[in-house]
């Protein structure tokens, strides 16, 4: 490190702006940190509410360890209690100050995601939260997150703060004397607007693949689940008008007297795709049903293949090669890219028949049932997952939104009256699914690809994203690597 600051001035020449930022940001990254704990830098450091208010359909949110995620708490899927009980907990202390750092405190994500609140958030916290209020004097609250997520400061942590067999939990009283080694607030400061403008990439691409899977979605759920173009066309026989016009307004989302104004090639386009949907529903086992659809089993869109692990006894069957999927994989992402395992040539080939092709379609279907990816390469699975192995292509991008509109179903037949939840391949395999003609699938696959394709690229770019703020993470917190070097790694 002393060699590189030399060359770097030495090149530079004394007295340039830049040497200047170079031994400004020197100071402190090897020989002014200081060890301090929890306690000396945050205000409060407490949780969130120790008892449970009872749910109800609407009111205020209440979010607990499940609801965290490394770029805030999403409250998508918090429940909900009574106003008063809200305000109750509030004046307890257990709803978040923007500035707080929350981190997972119980269950077996114990201290595994850390966050901060970067706008004002309105619900309360269970108690599975622990609120780390850092002290503006000392300490910077994304500094703070990030020293919170560096491998070695988890290690620590749970080697020393973790308590309970059954559930673990961190103790708070115990957990306010835990070490933290602190640089000047100036250069925690500059270590966390590094590492935080690579996380901002991150967060960009997921909000972005957010807003892509719910545009597919949008056109899935018109043309599959509501049937509005087949639903247009019989309001408008019904009415005397133009029941191919009706469907293109529909399928355009635009008004009817707006149709004559697109260009010939996307108005015949769009004609084209209005004629492959019927104009009559007819009662099915599912309900009402576009004429001529049918209703299927899942197994007839494909091969139903239930993964398996290789044995752990030989090391020689994981390293790098295929992905080997498993559920912590599957969560708030349509593509597996960065699986925690992998299965080396001579893995697969140990139990070959379990690999499954790119565009496969993987649903998790014992204890945490109904997560649902795509593989983008050949991969397998543990036995967790049940994978679909499409016959067309075409049917990918239909079978996953299918898959996801399932999970309550999935839910319900993997419950079983057991503690466990498990849905056996037999049972998956047999599920019914509507089986439209292969025609309007063609131009679903085809009008979404789009999407799909854009997903995968910034889910893609976020893994490198990730791996590039992993390495620099611990090497900025232990002071081997400077600001400016670090910056330069980070727009390599």
């Amino acid at each position: 490190m002393a060699r590189w600051k030399k060359q770097m001035v030495g090149t530079l020449g004394k007295g340039s702006r830049l040497e200047g930022e170079i031994k400004k940001n020197w100071v402190g990254l090897g020989y002014e940190w200081q060890t301090l704990t929890l306690a000396d830098v945050c205000t409060v450091i407490t949780d969130g509410a120790h008892q449970s208010p009872k749910t109800v359909s609407r009111g205020k949110p209440m979010a607990s360890v499940k609801d965290l995620t490394r770029f805030g708490i999403d409250l998508t899927s918090a429940r909900h209690i009574a106003t008063e009980d809200f305000e109750a907990l509030v004046k307890q202390g257990c709803k978040p100050h923007v500035g707080d750092v929350l981190i997972a405190k119980d269950g077996n994500s114990a201290l595994d995601t850390v966050c901060t609140v970067d706008h004002p958030l309105d619900a309360v916290l269970l108690s599975s939260v622990a609120i780390l209020r850092p002290d503006p004097k000392c300490l910077d609250s994304v500094f703070l997150k990030f020293y919170l997520s560096s491998p070695e400061t988890i290690d620590y942590l749970k080697s020393n703060f973790i308590s309970g067999a059954a559930i673990p939990r961190v103790v708070l009283r115990d957990f306010k004397r835990a070490e933290i080694r602190l640089p000047s607030l100036d250069v925690q400061r500059r270590i966390a607007r590094v590492l935080q403008s690579i996380d901002s990439k991150i967060d960009l691409n997921r909000r972005i693949n957010q807003t892509l899977e719910a545009m597919a979605q949008a056109i899935f759920q018109s043309w599959f689940v509501d049937f509005e173009p087949v639903k247009a066309k019989i309001a408008a026989i019904a009415e005397g008008r133009d029941p191919l016009r009706a469907a293109m307004g529909v399928i355009s989302g635009k008004p009817e007297a707006q149709l004559d104004a697109l260009p010939p090639e996307q108005y015949d386009q769009l004609a084209a795709t209005a004629a492959l949907f019927p104009d009559e529903m007819e009662e099915s086992e599912l309900g009402e049903i576009p004429k001529g659809w049918e209703v299927s089993c899942i197994s007839q869109f494909g091969d139903v293949v239930c993964g398996k692990t290789p044995s752990k006894a030989n090391p020689e069957y994981f390293g790098e090669g295929i992905p080997f999927i498993k559920i912590p994989d599957m969560h708030n992402s349509m593509y597996v890219v960065s699986p925690s395992e992998r299965l080396t040539a001579l893995g697969a080939a140990s139990q070959a028949k379990k690999t499954i092709p790119s565009g496969s379609i993987c649903v998790s279907c014992i204890a945490t049932v109904g997560k649902v990816v795509i593989t983008h390469d050949p991969s397998q699975t543990n036995q967790q997952i049940n994978s679909i192995v499409p016959k067309f292509p075409q049917y990918t991008a239909y079978l996953y939104f299918q898959m996801t509109e399932k999970e309550k179903e999935f839910h319900d037949l993997a419950s079983g009256g057991s503690a466990t939840l498990n849905m056996n391949t037999s049972t998956f395999s047999k599920v019914s699914v509507l089986m439209p003609n292969f025609e309007i699938l063609t131009k679903f696959s085809v009008l979404v690809a789009p999407f799909f394709s854009e997903i995968l690229s910034r889910q893609k770019e976020s893994a490198i994203l990730s791996e590039t703020r992993d390495t620099i993470l611990p090497k900025l917190l232990s002071g081997e690597l400077s600001v400016i070097e670090a910056m330069a790694e980070a727009e390599a």
